[in-house]
């Protein structure tokens, strides 16, 4: 599985040159087997930490919006999806320090940086956010 994510993250940001949003929301489909529509998709396009303000992470809203999906098809209820938003939420911030594009990415999205920085932060979050969704499914 580590591998899987590796290749695909490498895949995805060199080759389809996507954001961290988009990407997570992919792998963890794939990896769950979850289909999920390209409008979905496309309305992660902005999700790299607000748009490149460096709000929240796109690895974190891009694995709560798989977590709306993949829960709403297990049949979990709409508060039982929130408290599981907020379950990874919190364990993603004792994890990796922070929920915040500022403090994961600290040198922002300058035109000077090297493309697609976070590849390895990447790599590291979709493996966690797998383990912790595996988890979560089994409540």
């Amino acid at each position: 599985m580590k591998d899987y994510i590796t290749n695909r993250v490498h895949e995805l940001y060199w080759e389809e040159d996507i954001n961290c949003a988009k990407t997570t929301l992919i792998c963890l489909s794939e990896l769950f087997e979850i289909a999920i529509e390209p409008q979905v998709i496309c309305s992660a396009v902005g999700l790299h930490g607000a748009g490149g303000y460096r709000a929240q992470c796109g690895l974190v809203e891009g694995t709560l919006m798989f977590v709306g999906i993949y829960f709403h098809i297990l049949g979990k209820t709409e508060s039982e999806i929130v408290s599981a938003c907020y379950d990874f939420a919190s364990a993603f911030d004792k994890a990796f320090g922070s929920l915040r594009c500022l403090e994961l990415r600290p040198a922002g999205f300058s035109e000077n940086n090297p493309p697609h920085m976070c590849e390895n932060l990447t790599c590291r979050a979709i493996e966690f956010a797998y383990q912790h969704i595996l988890e979560l499914s089994k409540l």
